[in-house]
């Protein structure tokens, strides 16, 4: 997704299109204030038992030498896609954001995309993690964040994405944490093909994205670090 704020002319002088974000600002606005579509005190409860979907996924990228992160490495290229939203199937899932606002501080615009359909969810960013932490394994480093579903959202919850650096050993992975649960589906037509196909596609696109987090990373890799814009 271009992060440009300017329609800038084509080398046929022609002016380029506005960047997402400027086209959809009303859209995104209009979310700054919309409320957490869950009880957020009450998240100790969610659980397998009361209904709730648990995922785990993760992925091994290129490893590095042990230590701290190494400087255009397989950790900070990874950071950089997460920082970018670009992980997810481009054919599924389009992450709409001001490129220029702090992450801690985004709110983002989700376009989906099923068969002949497309739907437009609002998500805000819960939290942002940069730490050390003690593992069985090690020592490791974090870097990630997670976002947790708006009003009108089909779904209710909070998915966290990852990526972790073994000190001691050197290796690198992608992790996708989530909690989930569908939410009130007013239009009945939705509610029936998100119940029938709602889950695949949450699955779908979790494995997607691992793939596609290897495929950036390696890419940016060969080109000394540095993801492709999306």
């Amino acid at each position: 997704m271009s992060t440009s704020t300017t329609n800038a002319a084509s080398a046929t002088g022609r002016p380029t299109a506005p960047p997402l974000w400027e086209q959809y600002k009303a859209q995104l606005e209009s979310y700054r204030e919309a409320k957490v579509n869950y009880d957020l005190e009450r998240v100790h409860e969610y659980t397998a038992e009361t209904g709730w979907r648990l995922d785990d996924y993760h992925t091994e990228l290129p490893a590095e030498p042990p230590g701290p992160p190494q400087p255009g490495g397989s950790f900070e290229a990874a950071k950089q896609v997460l920082l970018n939203y670009s992980f997810p199937p481009p054919d599924l899932i389009t992450g709409i954001f001001v490129p220029d606002q702090p992450l801690a501080e985004r709110v983002m615009l989700l376009r989906a995309q099923f068969l002949f359909f497309k739907f437009w969810f609002g998500v805000r960013i819960g939290g942002v993690t940069d730490e050390q932490q003690d593992t069985p394994a090690g020592p490791e480093q974090v870097w990630g964040y997670n976002y947790r579903t708006l009003e009108g959202h089909f779904e209710k919850g909070e998915i966290t994405f990852t990526v972790h650096k073994n000190l001691n050993t050197g290796k690198v992975r992608f992790q996708v944490k989530a909690y989930s649960q569908p939410d009130r589906i007013k239009n009945i037509f939705y509610r029936i093909g998100f119940k029938l196909f709602g889950r695949s596609l949450q699955r779908k696109f979790a494995r997607e994205s691992m793939k596609r987090m290897r495929m950036l990373v390696g890419e940016a890799l060969r080109k000394g670090g540095k993801p492709a814009a999306s």
